[in-house]
């Protein structure tokens, strides 16, 4: 398989991963990582999921439920909790456009800031999620 082909593969997974309405809104995807490639997001027009690469914390417990893996993917939707995502791919694609530390991304009733500290994201609700390599805490 070339890395072209698992690239968009990568992708796609990650449009299954994220939820139903990804294919619907394939034409909306949005990537981006913050500028140590630990942190990467990807928006389908519904839902935004960001993963972490490499952490320090420990990791929840895996659900029975979960053969793939656990505890450093997470999903958002327009409203509602965050939580964590049972994946077997990954939102980190080093190549898509770099947030910088000190700016924001905004779409769709999503924000999310960049900062040495980490990344905060929260939907229209005010719930979200605080990612980085010492902690990731669901509000």
């Amino acid at each position: 398989m070339s890395i072209r082909t698992l690239g968009v593969a990568l992708i796609g997974a990650a449009l299954l991963s994220i939820g139903p309405a990804a294919s619907a809104n394939a034409g909306s995807l949005a990537f981006f990582h913050l500028p140590s490639k630990n942190i990467g997001c990807v928006y389908d027009g519904s839902s935004l999921r960001c993963d972490v690469n490499q952490f320090t914390n420990p990791r929840p417990p895996r659900p029975k439920s979960c053969d793939l893996d656990w505890g450093n993917a997470f999903n958002l939707r327009a409203t509602g909790h965050a939580g964590r995502l049972c994946v077997g791919d990954t939102a980190v694609d080093p190549r898509s456009p770099t947030l910088g530390y000190g700016k924001t991304w905004s779409r769709g009733g999503f924000t999310c800031k960049a900062s040495t500290a980490g990344l905060r994201c929260t939907n229209r609700s005010g719930h979200g999620f605080f990612l980085s390599r010492s902690s990731q805490r669901l509000f």
